[in-house]
């Protein structure tokens, strides 16, 4: 059975997602933009709310790509030390040098940062095509996850990427398949891919945009769908 993962804003959505049966959880803001870093109270709360989750974190502290500067990955790594005192079960990066491929110097500065914390590669896998070259840099660089839709706006689209990247991992990296998953296409989306973990947001519109931003919030219906898919 695949480890289902929810993407959770707020400590409503992870109790939502808890109760609905979720397995992990990660946290972020500003899903809108593919995901920024939570403040430490915000941590701090989802934490408490999670309960026995594990709460994986993003640490991405601007929108407009995942090329990090100096500033920026100075960021990634307080953010990093502050979120693990929290009790962060992970940590959710993905640095990126011009070409697209994986900042190895940074990702081992996270690392070792993290210490025995797991630690996820995001999206940011799917901007360079060298499947199996992204694959061997995140190990090298003692990566334990990787999220990604098989270069794919779908997961259900990106199945071919998926299953080579499965195929190339094998074994000594988790591949967590993620955006725009559908509980009912769980099955076989498992089936073609060999991934063992799905990631999905679960949300529903909970406050229109009134000029401030809309709200969504978890549906728990959702998460329970895919946890029994």
């Amino acid at each position: 059975m695949p480890t289902v993962e929810i993407a959770v804003t707020d400590p409503a959505g992870a109790r939502a997602a808890r109760a609905a049966g979720a397995h992990r959880l990660e946290l972020s803001v500003g899903l809108e933009v593919g995901g920024l870093t939570p403040s430490p109270g915000l941590v701090e709360r989802v934490v408490a709310a999670a309960g026995p989750l594990g709460v994986h974190v993003l640490l991405r502290p601007r929108p407009g790509g995942f090329v990090h500067d100096e500033d920026d990955l100075a960021a990634v790594l307080a953010d990093a030390r502050s979120v693990l005192a929290l009790g962060a079960a992970g940590l959710v990066v993905g640095p990126l040098l011009p070409d697209g491929r994986f900042d190895l110097a940074a990702l081992q500065a996270v690392r070792e940062v993290a210490g025995s914390a797991d630690l996820t590669a995001h999206r940011g896998f799917d901007v360079h095509p060298d499947v199996e070259g992204n694959v061997e840099a995140l190990v090298a660089a003692g990566v334990d996850r990787v999220l990604t839709s098989g270069g794919a706006a779908c997961a259900h689209d990106g199945t071919d990427r998926l299953a080579r990247t499965v195929t190339a991992a094998a074994g000594r990296l988790t591949v967590t398949a993620g955006g725009g998953v559908r509980p009912a296409r769980v099955r076989d989306l498992v089936a073609r891919t060999g991934v063992t973990d799905v990631h999905l947001s679960a949300r529903r519109l909970a406050v229109p945009d009134a000029g401030f931003g809309a709200r969504y919030e978890v549906d728990p219906d959702v998460v329970r769908a895919a946890v029994l898919a």
